[in-house]
Parts: C-alpha cells; sequence; structure tokens
C-alpha cells in the first residue's frame, strides 16, 4: 500500500500566528519576534487571508530613516517608499496572497513557491479561510523516509506494473536512490516504471541494471550477401 503524504495537509503546519489588517507596525514585528517567523498572513473577516505581510515589508521604513527618496528612486521603488510611511498590515502588505489548498499535493503547491518566489504558503479552505501554513521545509520532509520504507512502497508499484515473478526483480535503496535490478520480459516498461518509481515522494533518482530473459530475447536477423 502507498503510505506517502501526497497532501499539503499532512505536512503542514496547523498552528499560525496571524494579524489582522489592523494589526500596527510595532504589533507585527513583536508578533514576528514571538513567533520567530518571517511572515504574518493578513486576516479579514471569517479569518479569510487577504495578504501576506514579511519582513521585506517592514525594512523600508529602516531603509529611508535617514533621507527621503529623491524623484528618481520614488519612482523605481514606488512601492517601498509607500511602505516606508504605512503603519497597519493592511496598507504593509503584500496581496492578493499566494495561497495553496489543503488538498493540493506536495507537487502543486511547490511549484506555487517556486513562481512565487515564497518561502511558504498560507493553506486555505474553499472559502479562503487560514487552516495552516506550508513552508518549503515542510514539503522537504518527504526525503525524511527511510530508505526501508521507500523499498516498501516501490515494490508495490512495481510489482502493480510488471508481470515478472516478484524473485526475479530486486528493490534496493540507498541514500534515497532507487535500484532496480534483474530479468523483465517487457523492457519497453522500464520507461514507465522510471517515472512512476520517481513519482514516490521521497525518492532521490532511480537507476536501472534489468535485462530480458534469455529466451524472450530478440533474434538479431542476418543481413548482407548469404554464402
Amino acid at each position: 500500500m502507498q503510505n506517502t503524504p501526497h497532501l499539503v495537509s499532512d505536512v503542514m503546519t496547523r498552528t499560525v500566528a496571524a494579524v489582522d489588517r489592523a494589526a500596527r507596525f510595532k504589533e507585527i514585528v513583536e508578533t514576528m519576534e514571538q513567533w520567530q517567523v518571517s511572515a504574518l498572513p493578513v486576516l479579514a473577516g471569517e479569518d479569510r487571508v487577504v495578504g501576506v505581510v514579511s519582513e521585506a515589508d517592514l525594512l523600508p521604513k529602516e531603509e529611508f530613516r535617514e533621507s527621503d527618496p529623491d524623484r528618481l528612486e520614488q519612482l523605481r521603488q514606488v512601492d517601498d517608499v509607500r511602505r516606508a510611511g504605512a503603519l497597519t498590515a493592511g496598507e504593509l502588505m503584500t496581496a492578493p496572497a499566494l495561497t495553496v489548498r489543503g488538498d493540493a499535493t506536495l507537487s502543486q503547491a511547490a511549484r506555487i513557491m517556486a513562481r512565487g518566489p515564497v518561502k511558504r504558503l498560507p493553506v486555505v479552505d474553499g472559502h479562503g479561510a487560514l487552516q495552516g501554513i506550508v513552508s518549503r521545509a515542510d514539503l522537504l520532509k518527504v526525503f525524511l523516509r527511510s530508505d526501508d520504507d521507500l523499498a516498501q512502497e516501490v515494490r508495490y508499484v512495481v510489482g502493480e506494473l510488471f508481470t515478472t515473478p516478484v524473485r526475479d526483480l530486486r528493490v534496493t535503496v540507498a541514500d534515497g536512490v532507487v535500484t532496480l535490478s534483474g530479468q523483465v520480459r517487457d523492457t519497453s516498461l522500464i520507461p514507465v516504471a522510471a517515472r512512476l518509481i520517481r513519482a514516490v515522494e521521497g525518492v532521490v533518482d532511480v537507476e536501472f541494471d534489468i535485462n530480458a530473459p534469455a529466451a524472450t530475447r530478440a533474434r538479431t536477423p542476418m543481413t548482407g550477401p548469404q554464402r
């Protein structure tokens, strides 16, 4: 049986620090310090996520403390200049927030983060209400699975794909790298096997040492003039 945590809800953190739109600058900084986080979801009515406020959103207030930006700099850094004068989470936040559903796959969450690019995503339900948060580190937890655990799941995948008796195939896993060795009757299935094995979360790579049984190998026809 497969036991891979395929969904965001399997790895997300459910206890999440957040602020509402009216939260003041100092309250935001204090909340980040208390929870040891670098970003906070910003909530409106019924815990709906409307934005995210991060350390990067707060830094312009310090950046422009000693000097006023000239006209050219204002044009180049219009968002930062605006944030330098902001006082509340609603004024500081980046909106709309990039979010992900709890029933999304880990690969879907990873793609959203990569496109962002962001380090974490608020997890929301169908109404946009906050359910948790998922970070890059959470997505990497699948690589903490033991080699024995991975081998068990890969054997299940291999058993479903190949009609070859199990005794003819060997699955070994070392540091997340799967090696499939032995004999299979239909070697055309190897690329399919590679895709399915790599789809097992926690697998780092897959290698093959496969050959067809002698009785099923195709004979090479003779070519050229016969004598």
